[in-house]
């Protein structure tokens, strides 16, 4: 009866699935580190601004708190919601991107057009087009995957719909990240099981397109060239990039101590944004990079480890979902260390959960939330596989377990 009463126990409840811890402390640890890193070196930026000097800071913990608070909605909600309504949220995103052209809703703001104006905050579409962006290449990839793997016009739509989106995204512009959005793209439908060669005959006419993107525009040009070499001309095109190398160098090891920067007292431009790194190099020096990259490391690699669960218990939804939104946190923050490093030519991208922002914090955290329901929906499918394969053992005692109990009360009398 004991063995027959915890089969039937177990088989009610069911799989209860669980979140990745180590994902979890991961993410928790970069948005940790951000908040100290935005207190630090947004101070005296708000300082030289005359909005007090706690303007930024509070802002990022308002931002970051509405952020938890879509997080912990994200994951409660179900991945199969996301997979149905792809195609209507996909539009909506082409809308929101849309919607920057139009007067007085669209705001221009350094001559680019990449925010909304919602009255009360003014909102950057692009964040959440990347996280809607994955949804729908995932819901595709589970739908055609037959065609994606075996033909070539099978891979092609989820890479026009790429394409659109980088062109709206150069019409901004906003060459940083439609740079991500079809490198995204690409590395998704890669893992989704498209041949190679295929992405290689649909990459050789994307990258003179790309090319021509990066050069048209006289702005580009010069951050490509200082680049090169910024030294050339330090105090003009390669400011930037020479300030967040000397903040970088003067960090050293340890860094010159939390809150002691000299770069960030208004040399190093966008302190506690785009180069922010920069600040963490100086403060807490080498070890300070190292444990950002290594928290970065960790988030990616949990999220392939569990891309690559999700399609082995067959739940291939939240394995590409998982892929896609690891992929997009993990080149956004190599493209913005790289940037840091001076590796990279310097893109507007910030350090995900870490940089100080609105957008962009209250979507990674939203992308942190959508990852964190993955892992839990995959761990529930492979904790109900191997919960199937215990079932018959667990059922064959009970049938016998009153005759066996006769025989041996026989035995004894």
């Amino acid at each position: 009866m004991f063995g027959f009463g915890t089969g039937q126990a177990v088989k009610r409840q069911g799989p209860r699935g669980h979140f990745d811890l180590p994902l979890l402390l991961g993410l928790v640890g970069l948005a940790s580190m951000g908040v100290v890193m935005v207190a630090s070196s947004s101070i005296a930026v708000a300082d030289s601004q005359h909005i007090g000097a706690f303007y930024y800071l509070k802002k990022h913990l308002f931002y970051l708190a509405l952020g938890l608070t879509l997080a912990g909605f994200a994951m409660r909600v179900e991945l199969k919601l996301l997979e149905k309504y792809s195609m209507p949220l996909l539009l909506a995103a082409g809308l929101m991107l849309l919607a920057v052209f139009v007067p007085h809703f669209g705001m221009r703001i350094n001559g680019a057009r990449r925010w909304l104006n919602l009255v009360v905050i003014s909102f950057q579409p692009v964040e959440a087009v990347k996280l809607i962006l994955v949804v729908y290449v995932a819901s595709f990839l589970v739908r055609y995957r037959d065609s994606v793997e075996t033909t070539f016009w099978g891979l092609l739509r989820p890479i026009i719909v790429a394409g659109v989106i980088v062109l709206l995204l150069l019409a901004q512009p906003d060459f940083g990240s439609a740079t991500l959005v079809i490198a995204v793209t690409i590395g998704m439908v890669w893992l989704g099981g498209a041949r190679p060669i295929f992405l290689f005959l649909m990459g050789l006419p994307l990258m003179p397109l790309l090319a021509i993107a990066a050069t048209s525009e006289s702005y580009r040009m010069k951050r490509l060239t200082s680049f090169m070499d910024p030294w050339k001309d330090p105090f003009n095109d390669g400011f930037q990039l020479t300030q967040s190398l000397m903040a970088i160098g003067r960090g050293e090891w340890t860094g010159v101590g939390l809150g002691s920067s000299v770069l960030k007292l208004s040399y190093l431009p966008e302190a506690h944004t785009d180069f922010i790194l920069a600040v963490i190099g100086e403060e807490l020096g080498l070890a300070g990079v190292i444990a950002v990259i290594a928290l970065f490391a960790l988030v990616v690699a949990r999220g392939f480890t569990l891309g690559l669960r999700g399609i082995e218990v067959n739940q291939r939804f939240a394995g590409y979902v998982a892929f896609g939104i690891s992929m997009m946190i993990g080149l956004q923050a190599m493209v913005s260390i790289g940037v840091n490093l001076g590796a990279l030519p310097t893109k507007g991208l910030t350090l995900p959960l870490i940089s100080s922002g609105g957008s962009s914090v209250l979507l990674t955290c939203a992308m942190a939330g959508v990852l964190l329901r993955a892992t839990f929906e995959i761990n529930r499918a492979r904790d109900a596989r191997q919960m199937a394969t215990r079932m018959p053992a667990l059922a064959v005692p009970d049938a016998n377990a009153a005759p066996a109990m006769r025989d041996r009360q026989a035995e004894a009398a």
